[in-house]
This record gives C-alpha cells, sequence and structure tokens, in this order.
C-alpha cells in the first residue's frame, strides 16, 4: 500500500476532528482506582477531602472519532500501539471535562515486516474552569507495503 506519509501529515497533523464532554462522577471514580488496583485512600475513598481520578483516568475517555473522516488509514492492517497518559491536574468528582482530539504526528519507521506508518491521535482535556488536566497520546500502526 502506497502512501505519501509527508502529504498525510501537512494535510491531518493539527487538524482537530472531535469533541466530547464526560461528567465525573465519584462512585466511578473509585471504581475505576479500584480495578486498577489502587488502594491509596485519595483514589478510592469518595469521602477523603483530597479524592480525585488515579492518574491514568483519561485514558479510558473516548470520543465520537477515532480518525478525522477520509483518513488514509486501513484498519485490517493496523493495530493498537498504546496510549501515553499525562496527568496535568486533578480530576474530580462534579466535573465536566471536555476532551478535544487532533492527529498530533504522522510518521514512517521500518520494522522486521517492513514500512509502518504511525500515527499519533491526541486528546486533551480541559475541565469546566478551562483548565488543562491531561493529555492522552494513542499511537496506531498501519503496515505499509505488500501483505
Amino acid at each position: 500500500m502506497e502512501i505519501d506519509i509527508a502529504a498525510v501529515k501537512k494535510e491531518y497533523v493539527g487538524f482537530e476532528f472531535d469533541e466530547a464532554r464526560f461528567e465525573i462522577d465519584a462512585e466511578k471514580l473509585a471504581a475505576y482506582a479500584t480495578a486498577c488496583g489502587e488502594t491509596e485512600p485519595r483514589f478510592i475513598d469518595p469521602a477523603d477531602p483530597d479524592f480525585r481520578a488515579v492518574p491514568n483516568y483519561a485514558s479510558n475517555f473516548h470520543g465520537r472519532r477515532n480518525l478525522p473522516e477520509n483518513f488514509p488509514l486501513d484498519v485490517f492492517r493496523s493495530f493498537d500501539a498504546g496510549k501515553c497518559c499525562e496527568n496535568l491536574a486533578p480530576i474530580r468528582p462534579g466535573d465536566t471535562i471536555t476532551g478535544r482530539s487532533h492527529i498530533h504526528d504522522v510518521y514512517e519507521k521500518t520494522g522486521r515486516s517492513g514500512p509502518m506508518m504511525f500515527v499519533v491521535h491526541r486528546m486533551e482535556f480541559a475541565n469546566q474552569d478551562d483548565t488543562r488536566v491531561a493529555v492522552v497520546d494513542w499511537r496506531m500502526v498501519m503496515r505499509l507495503g505488500e501483505m
């Protein structure tokens, strides 16, 4: 499969294509933290005065779209290459979090199976006070060339 990586990068990097809102619930925060194996009261006990989401909580948020419309990624040649979550400020019960998605980067690498296109989907999160609370980068990889 032939893809002009430079052209894809020029067209899509920085392009914002989705926005989603999330209402933060104390019970869900505690359940998520418990499922992650957390034991600190500030993450599992809603009565704790410093109760907040665990640092990776924003990685479970998803928008309505994974990629911009017409983005040249073949899902049958692709796989999820992981997430990186940067926690910037506490997420607390009662917050309304807005996530905005854009393509942060597109690049090519060559591995044992040949050339691959990497796509970094970035979702940036802010609370109701417009305080940035988290950034989540999700990497997708698509194998290029013959299969």
